[in-house]
């Protein structure tokens, strides 16, 4: 069984669309998925399943709107993919909080035009840098007033966008690992 790392978007942020992590590893369970694992109150599900990302994504999305009457989006990568992410850390010389440094999770790679439109920013002192589907970007000053953070929407990339800070990347890589 692969060990596959689902990260629901825009959950428990607020008083709406609420998920209970226990009902979602209930669910999932009984779905048939292994060693379903979750991290934090915001969306991070480690499980084991054979299905291919983009299907496992969309059997997610179905099943999350289902059970809770919600529309969540779910990007998944690999424990493989995953284990790349942090090996790959092109910022990690110059972050100094694992908790502003947050890389944004991507179902695809965007249009090289947005792309462009987003490295054309002047942030500074933020910092980004782009690999594949994964947005990393530093946020020395934190996120709610980022520029660079209001600017990694997936309207803006025109692709779905899920961010988690570093602290969360490398203990979902040690949950997958367990």
């Amino acid at each position: 069984m692969s060990r596959q790392i689902a990260l629901l978007r825009g959950i428990n942020l607020g008083s709406r669309r609420r998920v209970a992590m226990a009902d979602l590893r209930e669910l999932l369970t009984s779905l048939g998925y292994e060693d379903v694992r979750t991290y934090l109150q915001s969306g991070n599900v480690v499980l084991g399943s054979e299905r291919p990302a983009q299907r496992l994504e969309r059997d997610l999305e179905r099943q999350i709107s289902s059970m809770f009457g919600i529309d969540v989006p779910v990007v998944v990568r690999t424990r493989a993919e995953l284990a790349d992410v942090v090996a790959h850390d092109p910022l990690g010389a110059v972050v100094e909080d694992p908790k502003r440094y947050l890389v944004t999770f991507l179902s695809a790679e965007p249009d090289p035009e947005r792309l462009r439109e987003l490295t054309d920013l002047d942030v500074a002192p933020e910092q980004l840098a782009v690999s594949g589907r994964e947005i990393y970007a530093w946020h020395p000053d934190g996120v709610q007033r980022s520029r660079l953070a209001a600017a990694l929407t997936d309207s803006r990339l025109g692709v779905t966008a899920t961010a988690r800070n570093w602290s969360t990347v490398t203990k979902l890589l040690a949950l997958a690992d367990a």
